[in-house]
């Protein structure tokens, strides 16, 4: 566990933050608790938990909500820097071969960005703003999405898509689980995780969002959470009737048998992040030894999805984990880590065949932004939003997949990414 006394040692005079590359938790020194008001008899906010000491002191770990009373008094980046970090963003994603997002938190404030950069052209890629649900608040935002939507389609660029968060993350014990967490001594403890949004209300949010044609994309990892939202998407089916909203649940890291089977007919999409199934280190210390065995064998079930007929989306997750798709499709064919040559493949009967794995970074992520009908495959009258890589990525002699490089990206035929090589083959 991160402590502040460890903090203090290299900044002692002002306040400190480091978030978690997974953006649920962070690390802050004794300055920055002040300043926030945290203290021993501080309570845990609704939806999060304040790490402490045997003797009830803040530890210098917040996780989830509990980051947010120290982030909120981080000065936030300008417009203008939010403008140049997505033509940045742009770029690298383009030399990995992507060409269309959704980008799964959007605020305010970053839509306008996105605006900016659509309004001027230097948009190139397409993009779908996942509008930002605040947990804090209830339906009475639904208005102000339905206005932020509005105003967020230009070019390339559309607003229509509500991010809804449902649970956090196994590796600080907040992902919503059906059954409870183990303790270090693995015995079970009293705790499943965390709701973000009550189960019944849930339903309600979902069912007003999908009948004004909002798609609605839920980060739902525990199964728990996984249920809930399917829960939520049946509850919509039943209030409105059947929609093309292509509702889409990220991550999935356990999910029930009983509830793999529901995405077919509910029309629920899995968006999956392949990177994440294989023995990397936070899986084989922070999550496999605080799983029941049982729930740890139910862990990012990508086969066993496919082979219920679930429409399986690509996605990275990225700043999270690597945007590369090819590192990500090896993963989802062969559960081996890609950092760790020597880790033996995880749960290597939820792999999928590389041609599934492609198809899900490719139509399925299309069918997902509800651009399937434009891109994501190479048909006559579709866009010529296409990819050429080094290599026959399917020729088992041409080496692993991750190995493989981008060497040009075209969206509607012109180029935003030429590699280098490329050039050279060219002279």
């Amino acid at each position: 566990m991160d402590r502040r006394i460890d903090l203090d040692r290299a900044v002692p005079d002002r306040p400190a933050i480091f978030i978690n590359r997974d953006g649920h938790g962070a690390w802050v020194n004794s300055r920055a608790l002040e300043v926030a008001g945290i203290k021993r008899g501080t309570p845990d906010p609704a939806h999060g938990r304040i790490e402490r000491d045997a003797s009830g002191e803040p530890t210098g770990t917040l996780h989830e909500g509990a980051m947010e009373v120290v982030k909120r008094l981080v000065p936030p980046p300008t417009e203008e820097d939010r403008v140049r970090g997505l033509e940045l963003a742009q770029a690298y994603l383009h030399r990995l071969g992507v060409s269309a997002w959704q980008d799964a938190w959007v605020t305010r404030v970053d839509l306008e960005a996105y605006r900016r950069l659509a309004e001027s052209g230097r948009l190139t890629a397409r993009v779908i703003a996942c509008l930002w649900w605040d947990r804090e608040r209830g339906g009475e935002q639904i208005d102000e999405l339905v206005d932020q939507r509005a105003i967020g389609s230009i070019g390339r660029l559309r607003a229509t898509t509500v991010k809804i968060m449902q649970d956090g993350v196994a590796e600080n014990h907040t992902a919503a689980m059906l059954e409870p967490y183990l303790g270090h001594d693995g015995r079970p403890t009293d705790n499943r995780g965390l709701s973000f949004v009550e189960p019944e209300a849930l339903k309600r949010h979902v069912a007003r969002l999908d009948g004004l044609g909002f798609q609605v994309h839920f980060h739902a990892l525990g199964d728990r959470a996984v249920r809930e939202v399917l829960d939520a998407v049946e509850a919509a089916q039943i209030t409105n009737g059947p929609s093309d909203g292509r509702h889409h649940l990220a991550h999935l890291q356990v999910v029930d048998p009983t509830d793999v089977a529901r995405f077919r007919p509910l029309g629920a999409v899995a968006n999956i992040q392949p990177l994440w199934a294989c023995h990397d280190p936070q899986m084989v210390h922070l999550t496999l030894p605080f799983l029941p065995p049982e729930r740890a064998r139910l862990q990012y079930p990508f086969g066993s999805l496919h082979r219920a007929g679930a429409l399986l989306a690509g996605g990275s997750d990225w700043t999270v984990s690597t945007p590369n798709v090819l590192a990500e499709v090896d993963v989802a064919a062969t559960r081996e880590s890609v950092e760790d040559v020597r880790a033996k493949p995880f749960l290597p009967g939820e792999a999928l065949a590389p041609i599934d794995a492609f198809a899900a970074f490719t139509i399925g992520s299309a069918y997902v932004n509800h651009l399937d009908d434009v891109s994501g495959s190479i048909e006559v009258g579709k866009l010529a939003d296409l990819v050429v890589l080094d290599r026959d990525i399917f020729d088992r002699g041409a080496g692993r997949i991750r190995d493989g490089r981008v060497l040009l990206t075209l969206l509607e035929g012109e180029p935003v990414h030429e590699d280098a090589a490329l050039e050279v083959g060219r002279e």
